[in-house]
């Protein structure tokens, strides 16, 4: 696999070559027929005054520019056709307008002052760039300010994790799974820049592989995206997207640190970004660390430490034919899962220290204390080579997206032997995305395209095996519509989806305790202690899908929106395959072959008010959902937890299929009584119930896993885009998080209990500082979360069930989550650009 490696990142730079050579040669060369250029100036309405330093982007062809001094702008090499065109500014209403290129060269803007943010665009899941309140598919996003005044957030999910309808389920500060409206796991698909993000998702613990310092925007669809996405999108989709490139004949670049006060996490990331005349180019190369981190009830909770390493470059084209964009990164990551044991006495956390484990150490301080990251942890690698295209084909668009990702994911379980790895996972996936826009008839905006995966997954030399070899592929043609009636917004679509296991029968040699080995001899059925651990399996699920939906526009300052859609996710390997334990989840998974694929059926509907000190928005959802799949825990006869013989540490659990229901609604109200006072404030509520198989359902099993409590956040925040001198950009908030005691949980089997309901305090203050020029030459961000230093579990952590199997009366089991944290986060910018600054591009 690695002499693949070589040659892949050989081919990679062989393509770089290319690309500069094919740059250079093209710079020489005029402005050919067809190209278009657009030009203007953009003025503050009340004034008339120029605005420099507003964002001038075309986000569908994935460039853009800022105004300079005068107001002035520039975009040269425009293919020829109807594009939206955002100009927006930090205090001002976002302009967007979909121009014609062929027919308008100069656009003068004059942008109104707003204590609204309104105008947000996506590209997730869209034909083309949309604004998010003209869609019907709910969507939510976040920008690069939102993501930096949020440093505190340990990885890239946790700065979506409290957006209305999004959560996560936690293992520890630095792994996080998204969850949609109570769906996660293989229902929520990870993308990056449109890529699917694979890396075993069927795991509890197994985190998303990037970089979050390589992110400047998510993207979020909440609720079915299978119509663009295919199987595993049923719960919605998160799209992380990396910066854009620089405005043209740019070089700029960026030094940041972050550093946290509760784990010691240091955080640096270096970023350097280029633009010669359509020949762009970036690099972002981070490290960070950091030791466990602490709460007043466990203290410094051992085995929370982690160690990541990542890199990306990307080298591509811009130009009149349309881009072409090839990415490289590395996503290398060492992290400790804590097991939750403890001294029974002193309560002290515990460590393993002999495969018997039939005696545990009380971990030494200076082990809590420590940088270093203990024998029993997880390695897990994600390379990653995508390119991203977009070509003017007719008059329409071809955008073709190809990937491919090696992740390879190491677990040491073994003290005596911390060489030998547990679980050691080798999944190559390559991804094909192809699709078509272009307008059918009177201005339909359509898509036909085809999508999907092939999958190789190989079990190297370890000792536990969860999942089988296997290989799978995936195929998806679709098409969508959209068209505009006047104050009419309509859009739908529908797809068909193939998926093909092919599951490779295995043997596990278990002459050496505690060191079961994959037995790969003669006779695997004769031979004496060889038992077969998987059967060979071969499957094929596939269903229909689509998606209707409208929003009618009373007027700019009210609208409503309604969408329907049905989803379709054939069942992972593990739940199909399983039989073996997953070291960071303590848990020993057995699947069922016999399963059906899941289908949904998603209503949505919603309401948005925008006025210009107010705004709000009402949205409720109804998901119906057959053969939904979700683990349970067995148990002995005598109510204690199952275990298998072979591996005691581990408690059974097994899948199983029902019919479900999750439902539930977001609530925002955003007042502006003043421009640079905002008090907002949401609401979400989700409630998933279990309806069975047709029978009566037990008390203990009519509720979900894993769904969120009712969670309210309120925030004051003060933002002074002009600032004080030489401090610009200057904002302060406080924010108020209530969470509810989750009651409605799946008490079987022991599988989930009750949790109690806390409050969370949070506030930051940031700001630019500016030199005589006007240029930035420093950013902080400051962020303080838990600021009361509550001690509360939430029902999304898995830490909560980590403990000894009994604890003394009167204590709470479980690790609770982080303490008080101070966030400081520090970006150094510069500019290495080869002409006068202080002119625009």
């Amino acid at each position: 696999m690695k002499l693949k490696l070589f040659y892949c990142f050989l081919s990679l730079f062989i393509s770089f070559e290319t690309l500069a050579n094919v740059a250079i040669k093209d710079t020489t060369i005029d402005d050919e027929a067809g190209i278009g250029t657009l030009t203007g100036i953009v003025t503050d309405k009340a004034d008339g005054k120029p605005i420099p330093g507003a964002t001038v982007s075309i986000p569908d062809l994935r460039v853009g520019t800022v105004t300079d001094v005068n107001g002035k702008y520039n975009l040269n090499r425009l293919p020829k056709g109807v594009y939206l065109v955002q100009i927006s500014f930090i205090g001002y209403s976002t302009f967007n307008q979909r121009l014609d290129f062929s027919k308008t060269a100069t656009l003068n803007v004059k942008l109104q002052t707003s204590s609204i943010e309104v105008g947000e665009v996506v590209i997730t899941g869209v034909s083309k760039a949309t604004e998010i309140k003209r869609d019907p598919i709910p969507m939510a996003a976040v920008s690069k300010t939102f993501i930096d005044q949020h440093s505190a957030s340990g990885n890239v999910i946790d700065e979506i994790a409290s957006l209305p309808g999004v959560s996560a389920v936690t293992t520890g500060p630095n792994v996080s799974k998204p969850f949609i409206h109570g769906l996660g796991y293989n229902r929520v698909i990870t993308l990056q820049d449109g890529i699917r993000q694979e890396g075993q998702q069927w795991g509890d613990e197994h985190g998303i592989e990037v970089d979050q310092n390589s992110i400047d925007r998510i993207e979020v669809i909440k609720g079915p995206a299978s119509l663009s996405y295919g199987s595993d999108a049923i719960g919605g989709v998160v799209n992380l997207l990396s910066p854009p490139p620089v405005p043209e004949g740019k070089i700029l670049g960026s030094v940041q640190s972050v550093y946290g006060t509760n784990n010691g996490l240091w955080n640096g990331s270096f970023r350097l970004q280029g633009n010669n005349n359509g020949f762009v180019w970036g690099t972002v190369i981070s490290s960070k660390e950091a030791k466990d981190y602490q709460d007043l009830h466990d203290g410094k909770v051992y085995g929370t430490g982690f160690k990541e390493k990542d890199a990306r470059v990307m080298l591509g084209l811009s130009k009149s034919w349309g881009y072409s964009y090839l990415n490289a990164s590395i996503f290398d990551d060492e992290q400790e899962i804590p097991d939750g044991s403890r001294d029974p006495v002193t309560r002290q956390f515990t460590r393993q220290i002999s495969d018997a484990d039939t005696v545990r150490q009380i971990v030494p301080g200076d082990v809590l204390s420590s940088y270093n990251i203990t024998p029993l942890h997880q390695h897990v690698q994600l390379y990653r080579i995508y390119d991203n295209s977009n070509f003017v084909l007719g008059s329409g668009n071809l955008i073709v997206n190809l990937g491919y990702q090696y992740s390879h994911r190491r677990e040491y379980t073994h003290p005596t032997e911390p060489d030998v790895a547990g679980l050691n996972l080798h999944l190559a996936t390559y991804t094909y995305d192809v699709k078509y826009n272009f307008n059918l008839g009177n201005d339909y905006e359509t898509t036909v395209g085809v999508n999907g995966q092939y999958q190789n997954n190989s079990i190297g030399d370890a000792t536990d095996f969860p999942i089988p070899a296997y290989h799978q592929f995936d195929i998806g043609p679709f098409f969508i519509i959209k068209k505009t009636f006047g104050k009419l917004d309509v859009e739908g679509g529908a797809r068909y989806d193939s998926r093909s296991f092919a599951g490779q029968a295995a043997y596990i040699d278990t002459t050496r305790a505690f060191y079961p080995s994959l037995y790969t001899g003669p006779n695997p059925t004769t031979t004496p202690n060889v038992t077969q651990q998987f059967s060979a399996l071969n499957k094929t699920f596939s269903g229909a899908t689509g998606s209707f939906g409208a929003t009618y526009n009373f007027s700019d300052a009210f609208l409503i929106k309604a969408n329907i859609a049905r989803g379709f996710r054939a069942p992972s390997i593990a739940e199909l395959s399983a039989n073996g334990p997953d070291p960071g989840s303590q848990i020993y998974h057995i699947g069922n072959s016999s399963f059906k694929p899941e289908f949904n059926v998603q209503e949505d509907v919603g309401a948005f008010v925008t006025l210009p000190n107010v705004s709000l928005s009402v949205e409720f959802f109804n998901n119906n959902i057959q053969n939904y799949i979700y683990q349970q825990q067995l148990l002995n006869s005598d109510g204690t937890p199952a275990r298998n013989p072979s591996f005691p540490l581990y408690t059974i659990f097994t899948y199983v299929q029902s019919r479900a229901r999750i439902n539930g609604g977001e609530f925002s109200i955003d007042l502006h009584p003043v421009p640079w006072l905002h008090f907002e404030n949401s609401l979400s509520l989700t409630y998933g119930q279990n309806l069975g198989n047709g029978g009566p359902v037990a008390d203990s099993l009519k509720y979900l896993p894993f769904i969120p409590p009712l969670h309210t956040h309120s925030e004051l925040r003060g933002s002074f885009a002009k600032g004080f001198g030489s401090l610009k950009s200057v904002y302060a908030f406080i924010g108020f998080d209530h969470y509810s005691a989750q009651d409605r949980f799946f008490a079987a089997y022991g599988t989930e209990t009750y949790t109690a309901g806390y409050n969370l305090l949070s506030a930051g203050i940031g700001g630019n500082l500016v030199n005589a020029k006007g240029n930035t030459v420093l950013k902080l961000f400051i962020e303080g979360t838990n600021l009361a230093n509550v001690n509360y579990q939430s029902n999304m952590s898995r830490l909560k069930y980590f403990d000894n199997t009994t604890v003394p009366a009167g204590v709470q089991p479980g690790i609770f989550n982080m303490g008080r944290n101070i966030s400081f986060k520090v970006v150094l910018p510069f500019d290495l650009s080869p002409h006068d600054k202080t002119k625009g591009s």
